[in-house]
């Protein structure tokens, strides 16, 4: 007989304590056991709110209550009858215009709807979500989806506001609440109607709650009571506990305007009993006080009033408190002097005393002390002036800025005691203390400062004194010193001898190239610091990198400034040096033999000439290696570099000497001569040495034959250049440049004519500015230099010559600093132009220079007077509109037509009145008659010039006005036009300069405007033009590339098409360029593949996805059975071995399912050999990994514990384990014990019902009654 061990809670606790040491075996007695009953097992859940639950109660088994989870989800269903719908065409359901409702509907509000059509047509909906978002969605739909209805209710005007609620809340609230859109009239508005807008329904629901919010304000009332202001103290009581009281006791709230408010009516709100009782009480406390008050009149002076009110008027409540008597007060703004009392004549005394009391316990005195003591007074950080707040709390101390004395104010006793501490503060600093004033130039002040003030501060930590220098706003020079006498005589002399150190000392500009700059700061500034360290007394300031000046300014005493420029020039001279720079061309196939093993060689020649050699990347097509450091340095490191190729190679080196003159035109613009022989004699190598070296000797290296073929054509273009490339110099002041070339380039032009020369002048940054280069053949050169020669001789031959302008020009060549004076001299090779002084009254004007150039700056005076002489002033009139468009950016296209047209232009003052008046219109830049018959004057311009370019200058202005054209263009194309955030239209308008406007998507027009000048907007339409076909092109292309096609394939054999992670479904893709889509899971045709793309494309795609079918077709599928102990094994890690498995024998393979009918059946697919030979594999691993787990289990048979509830041996438990069925769990007093019940049936759908399956009960179960 086997028995049953019941394992209850407590044993099986001291079990694992170890408190029995009797072990439990299977021989226990079953009445031992303690069998647990129902309740015990299974505590009811506790119910919510139990009759007879008490707080003393202790917890039940399932503890304390469990708080209900609100769901934040909800869902809402509502009807919409079919009279009431919109929309009544059912033919198109879920595709119409409802569908586009709701769908536009769950985007803006994120909540998710669902329509639905009853069998009487209506609409069922439903809508789940947030709360919010359900409300607003539910509202949206009842406005679009459902016919509206309207209705009014009439409410009193008064109430309306409490219909909208505080920042209407309460209206949006019922809004949302009934699905209606609720209009409440304006204040202003005399009408009482409120009209609701909605469905039938949803209008009944609005209505009924406006009229339970009206109904709920009819309750109420709110009376004003106009009572005397000087009885509204006594209404409030003390404190306003009076009228606190009185509004706990009625529930009225009463409202009393305070003090400082003139007005005399009390508010009292409520219901309308608790109202007319307040009201009541009210008057009576007015009515005894009139009746037995009395007042008296005292003067006190004003300003001891503040002092009787007190702070926040408390001294003021606290008489009413303690006297009954209600003390007013004139207005602070007012002189009176007169302070009323109210109250009963026998309390009126005592109130009085109290008044005068409080008027004398403040007094104010005033103490005497220089104002540049007061700081010293207040201490650092307030500390003197706090110890004695401190002591004494309160007592006001008051410092005015600027004047000479301090206010004190508080009671009597601790004032006087204030004022006797602050005196002896003052008598104590008039001791140690000591002022004295400095002028210093202002200029010097920020280098006294210095930086970050480490001048200043250092003087003031070291001497023990303020230093107060005055502001740049302030313009003073008066600089104050305070503190100990003798620190400040030594803070004196030392700013002196600062000053007079600044005073002497000198600024040096040292020219830097910008490349430098940095090199000399070095990192973080480290270089520079070092240099400043060893010239301390010299500011070395560098420009901003953004300014791109080459000028470093040096600062300080003259010596150390000499000493510091030397410095940094030896520095920049080291740097020039290092950064010699040179290019060997190295045939790219020898580069990795200069680098070496791991960088061997080229380290080595990088250390050995201490030079940096940069190669190019192999992937680039440059064969040029770059040697940087000094000259010697690089030169050494080259000749290593082609020693090495030279050993690796057959490469020849030839030198050819071609005049260094010619090397400019031989190597052609931007090097096409010299590469052209390069690329045609095999890619040999041609050196050229470098600019300004003065050499003439050229490299040629390469092969043999190639080198030989390279010079003979190189020697020929030579001779060929050599013929038309004769050159002669030509020495000339610089000055004398403007005059040899002329006004416009007309003499140089003349001599070139003559000649057939070229003559060129130095550039600005040319290093001989007074070498002038003649170019051509020989005798060309030679009779250009002859004139040449002549023409600078005579301007040698200095004379003075004058000539006589009447005083009334004088002005014009004068003003503007001389600028006309200046531009003559540079003009006409350095001559001298000298008009007598202002108020001479003389007309002889002096020229001295060259004869030629005095003579032609003569004919020019004489055309520039002609032209002041023939000056006349045209207006053009240009709307004000335009005027800024017409100027350009800073002015530029108004200073190019006044350079051009040699005119003044004047614009008017803006006129911002005007700005909004209608203005005749002007299109085209053609002013209309009207405008030129009545112009404003804001929009006149006036130019001034010769009559001929005045009229020049206006048709150049005229030209200016913007105009606007329409372009037509397809308003589907307008998004395209546009771009990605305006990137397109932007584009556009920069390139163009021109403004385009392009309509509003809702106003669906064909038309864009362009505005700006003609020739611009010529241009811009031409380009808008050009855009539009492109975008045509486009969605043709587009169109060409949506054709389609299907194919019907087997759904077994898509996986294989997609490949794994779609790697052979991509491939298809890319090589035809195609879009492939796979039918998703839920379509009703799952064998069909849709292909779009290029017509051509689509079918070659198709026939490759044919082919790899007809593969796969081929293919066939075997079963083998494996031992499902070696599955895992044959898998491996992450499935690595299978993979690897199958593309080694080019078959899938598919492992069953866990949970399987089958769970040994492996399915092999590919082709039959293939197959075959996987198959003999897995059977091959089968039988090895079988071995290892046939070996595994038997060691884990003897390695098992012993049984714990059965015998101490491995088969002793056999045979009580077939004995008979364990009982299982066992309870008492289970409800299925009960007479008349039974346990319930688990196969049962009644008693264990499936979810959504309803069974309607048989009768009651022992479980107790349903609940669904």
């Amino acid at each position: 007989m086997s028995s049953v061990a019941v394992l209850t809670p407590e044993s099986f606790a001291e079990h694992r304590s170890g408190l029995k040491d009797q072990e439990i075996t299977g021989c226990v007695p079953e009445d031992e056991a303690y069998i647990p009953t129902y309740l015990e097992a299974f505590p009811p859940l506790p119910e919510k709110g139990a009759p007879g639950e008490k707080a003393g109660e202790p917890a039940s088994a399932w503890g304390s209550k469990i708080r209900p989870i609100k769901a934040s989800v909800i869902t809402q269903v509502f009807h919409v009858p079919l009279e009431e719908r919109r929309y009544k065409d059912n033919s198109q359901f879920g595709e119409g215009e409802e569908a586009k409702v709701c769908l536009d509907i769950m985007q803006r509000t994120g909540a998710h709807i669902e329509l639905s059509l009853a069998k009487d047509q209506g609409l069922s909906i439903m809508v789940t979500g947030k709360l919010d978002s359900v409300m607003k969605a539910r509202k949206e739909i009842v406005a679009r989806l459902q016919t509206q209805a309207s209705a009014t209710v009439a409410i009193p005007k008064e109430h309306h506001r409490f219909v909208i609620g505080k920042n209407g809340e309460k209206l949006q609230e019922l809004e949302l609440k009934t699905a209606t859109k609720i209009a409440i009239p304006r204040p202003d508005d005399p009408s009482a109607n409120i009209r609701i807008t909605g469905t039938k329904e949803g209008i009944e629901k609005a209505r009924h709650e406006i009229l339970l919010i009206s109904a709920e304000q009819d309750k109420r009332a709110v009376e004003r009571l106009s009572l005397e202001k000087a009885f509204h103290p006594f209404i409030a009581g003390a404190h306003n506990r009076l009228v606190q009281e009185l509004s706990q006791e009625t529930g009225a709230r009463i409202s009393i305007p305070p003090p400082s408010l003139p007005k005399d009516e009390i508010v009292i709100t409520g219901e309308k009993e608790a109202v007319a009782l307040a009201l009541s009480r009210i008057r009576a406390i007015y009515d005894d006080k009139k009746r037995k008050t009395t007042t008296i009149s005292v003067e006190v002076k004003k300003s001891q009033h503040k002092y009787i009110v007190g702070p926040k008027g408390n001294t003021l409540q606290e008489i009413l408190e303690a006297t009954g008597v209600s003390v007013e007060m004139p207005p602070l703004d007012s002189s009176s002097e007169t302070i009323i009392l109210r109250g009963e004549p026998d309390k009126l005394g005592p109130a009085l005393t109290q008044v005068y009391a409080k008027a004398k316990s403040v007094m104010v005195v005033e103490v005497t002390a220089p104002a540049w003591l007061h700081r010293f007074i207040i201490g650092k950080k307030g500390q003197n002036i706090g110890r004695i707040t401190q002591q004494l709390p309160r007592v006001h101390i008051e410092f005015t800025d600027g004047e000479e004395r301090i206010s004190l104010e508080g009671p009597t006793e601790e004032v006087e005691q204030a004022q006797a501490q602050i005196q002896d503060i003052i008598k104590d600093l008039l001791v140690r203390m000591d002022y004295t004033e400095v002028i210093i130039d202002q200029r010097f002040h920020r280098h006294l400062i210095g930086k970050n003030g480490a001048n200043i501060n250092r003087i003031k930590e070291q001497y023990k004194v303020s230093v107060r220098i005055p502001q740049d706003s302030e313009r003073s020079g008066l600089v104050r010193i305070e503190g100990d006498p003798k620190g400040v005589q030594l803070a004196r002399r030392e700013l002196i001898e600062m000053v007079q150190r600044m005073e002497n000392e000198r600024t040096k500009d040292l020219i830097v190239e910008q490349k430098y700059h940095r090199t000399i700061i070095g990192q973080k500034g480290e270089k520079i610091k070092e240099v400043r360290d060893k010239f301390p007394e010299v500011i070395i300031n560098f420009p901003d990198p953004a300014q791109k000046s080459d000028i470093v300014q040096l600062r300080g005493p003259k010596n150390e400034v000499e000493k510091c420029a030397k410095f940094l020039q030896k520095i920049i001279a080291d740097l020039i040096e290092n950064s010699f720079s040179l290019s060997v061309p190295i045939f790219k196939q020898f580069h990795k033999n200069i680098i070496g093993k791991g960088g061997a060689n080229i380290k080595k020649i990088r250390e050995e000439t201490n030079t940096k050699i940069d190669l190019p990347t192999e992937n680039s097509n440059s064969e040029m290696i770059v040697i940087t450091g000094k000259k010697c340095n690089c030169e050494a490191a080259r000749d290593r570099i082609l020693a090495i190729q030279r050993e690796l190679a057959n490469i020849k080196e030839a030198e050819v000497t071609i005049p260094a003159k010619l090397h400019n035109s031989l190597i052609g613009s931007k090097g096409c001569l010299v590469r052209s022989i390069m690329e045609e004699c095999g890619g040999v190598h041609i050196h050229f040495p470098s600019e300004g070296s003065g050499s003439d000797k050229v490299t040629i290296r390469g092969p043999a034959g190639e080198v030989e073929r390279a010079k003979r054509q190189l020697l020929q273009l030579a001779e060929e250049k050599q013929v038309n490339n004769f050159t002669a110099e030509l020495q000339a002041k610089p000055e004398y440049h403007k005059f040899l070339i002329g006004r416009g380039g007309a003499n140089i032009r003349r001599v070139r004519d003559r000649t057939g020369a070229r003559i060129i002048f130095p550039s600005p940054d040319d290093t001989e500015q007074e070498l002038i280069t003649i170019v051509g053949r020989e005798e060309a050169v030679r009779l250009a230099q002859k004139e040449l020669e002549t023409l600078v001789k005579n301007l040698d031959d200095v004379v003075e010559d004058s000539m006589v302008v009447e005083v009334r020009h004088h002005r014009h060549f004068v003003c503007r600093r001389g600028q006309v004076l200046r531009e003559l001299a540079e003009e006409y090779g350095g001559v001298a132009v000298s008009f007598p002084r202002t108020g001479a009254h003389s007309q002889r004007v002096t020229l001295k220079g060259a004869k030629d150039c005095v003579e032609a700056a003569k004919r020019r005076i004489q055309e520039i007077i002609e032209d002041l002489e023939s000056q006349v002033s045209i207006e053009v009139a240009i709307l004000q509109r335009y005027h800024r468009a017409v100027m350009g950016p800073k002015g530029c296209r108004i200073q190019h037509i006044t350079r051009e047209h040699e005119v003044q232009i004047k614009f008017p003052e803006r006129d911002d009145s005007a700005a909004g008046q209608e203005a005749p219109p002007q299109e085209n830049g053609e002013v209309s008659p009207d405008a030129e018959s009545a112009p404003r004057k804001c929009d006149v311009i006036t130019i001034s010039g010769r009559a001929e370019k005045c009229e020049l200058a206006k048709t150049a202005l005229l030209a200016l006005v913007p105009i606007t054209v329409d372009v037509e263009v397809s308003y589907e194309l307008h998004r395209y036009i546009i771009g990605q955030k305006g990137s397109g239209i932007r584009k556009m308008m920069e390139e163009y300069e021109v403004n385009i406007w392009v309509p509003q998507p809702e106003q669906q027009s064909d038309v864009i405007k362009v505005t700006g000048q003609i020739a611009n907007v010529e241009r811009a339409k031409l380009g808008l033009l050009e855009r539009v076909k492109e975008l045509q092109a486009e969605q043709e292309d587009r169109a060409l590339r949506s054709f389609k096609a299907t194919m019907s394939v087997d759904p077994r054999f898509h996986p294989k098409i997609i490949g794994r992670k779609g790697a052979v479904i991509s491939q298809i893709r890319k090589d035809h360029d195609v879009s492939i889509q796979f039918p998703d899971k839920g379509d009703e045709q799952q064998d069909v593949i849709v292909i779009s793309g290029y017509e051509r494309n689509v079918e070659e795609a198709r026939q490759a996805i044919q082919q790899l079918v007809a593969e796969l077709q081929e293919m066939v599928s075997q079963d083998v059975h494996l031992d499902p102990r070696t599955h895992a094994r044959i898998i491996g890690a992450r499935g690595k071995a299978i993979r690897k498995l199958m593309e080694e024998f080019k078959v899938d393979i598919r492992f069953p399912q866990p949970g399987s009918d089958e769970p040994d059946k492996v399915t092999v697919t590919g082709l039959p050999e293939t197959v075959d030979n996987a198959i003999d594999h897995l059977l091959n691993l089968e039988e090895e990994y079988m071995l290892s787990v046939t070996e595994t289990e038997t060691m884990a048979a003897y390695m098992k514990p012993p049984s714990r509830y059965g015998g101490g041996g491995g088969g002793g438990g056999g045979e009580d384990s077939s004995a008979g069925p364990a009982k299982g769990f066992v309870v008492r007093d289970a409800p299925w014990n009960a007479p008349g019940n039974k346990a319930p049936d688990m196969s049962s759908a009644e008693d264990f019902p499936t979810f959504g399956a309803g069974v309607a009960p048989k009768q009651t179960s022992a479980w107790g009654p349903k609940k669904f």
